[in-house]
């Protein structure tokens, strides 16, 4: 694939493979860009097959991890003219018997991750006058859900930073898009679900619940979730188009929350009852 100056610069964070991330990096190489793609493991360069993408190891829970990789891409090509804010953990069970050491572990990835690398990459952005920083939240960021409380939470968190970003921002040409997926089919969920298994026998107060609790640590998951690569294609098409969007909704149930969060407070607290077998006293 040729390579030339105007090619754009991106970053993607979380990109193991089989993850969400992993195919942001496909797609945005696909057209043409060169791609750094960032795990906290350390991956190799034949992780992926394009030769375009060149693999960094970063943690976006530390301060020098990200200045370090931030400062090699820069000092390598000058620049970076995309970050796709992508890392992320997810956190399932009832939001009074979570740890909080798990709850502040996901804010400190999901949420000062994102920002930790804005406020990186921001001045380099300024001095070019140009840029696009996109965000990853989800459906449950605008309508949250029974048994994902904490992870609600930090997708809720990203949308308020994103449009706060997204007007501090615009006197300096940066762009900033809010991805919306809705259920994507990706190693996410999966993992989401083993972690779950951690700490499926603590539940005290909600014994009763472990059932419905695996099963919405599924939910993404199921037979009719979008596939991972066709949301990435999607997302690397609106981004690197001359206006990008303020933001990208995409993927299976996105039309189901869009109803839902313009519906009355007691029909959605009526729906996810049912759903998620609160309907009853015990």
């Amino acid at each position: 694939m040729t390579m030339n100056n105007n090619s754009k610069v991106v970053l993607v964070t979380g990109c193991a493979k089989g993850g969400i991330g992993y195919e942001y990096c496909k797609a945005f190489a696909e057209s043409n860009c060169r791609v750094f793609a960032s795990d906290i493991e350390k991956m190799s360069n034949d992780h992926f097959s394009l030769d375009n993408i060149e693999t960094l190891q970063l943690d976006v829970s530390s301060n020098n991890s990200v200045e370090s990789a931030v400062g090699a891409i820069v000092s390598k090509h000058g620049r970076i003219d995309i970050v796709v804010n992508n890392a992320g953990i997810g956190n399932s069970g009832p939001l009074v018997e979570l740890p909080i050491d798990m709850i502040r572990k996901a804010y400190e990835i999901n949420v000062l991750g994102h920002l930790r690398l804005i406020q990186q990459v921001v001045p380099y952005m300024v001095d070019q006058r140009k840029g696009t920083i996109v965000n990853v939240g989800s459906v449950v960021g605008t309508v949250p859900t029974p048994w994902a409380g904490s992870y609600c939470a930090t997708k809720a968190a990203i949308h308020a930073i994103s449009d706060t970003l997204r007007v501090e921002l615009k006197p300096f040409g940066i762009d900033v898009v809010l991805v919306v997926p809705g259920a994507i089919k990706s190693n996410f969920g999966r993992n989401n679900a083993k972690m779950l298994e951690k700490y499926d026998n603590e539940w005290k107060i909600y014994e009763g619940f472990r059932n419905v609790i695996s099963e919405r640590a599924n939910a993404s998951q199921g037979g009719k979730a979008t596939d991972a690569s066709v949301l990435a294609r999607y997302v690397a098409n609106k981004v690197l188009s001359p206006r990008p969007p303020k933001v990208i909704r995409f993927g299976h149930m996105t039309g189901l929350f869009s109803l839902l969060s313009w519906s009355p407070i007691w029909v959605r607290d009526l729906f996810f009852s049912t759903r998620f077998g609160l309907n009853k006293k015990i």
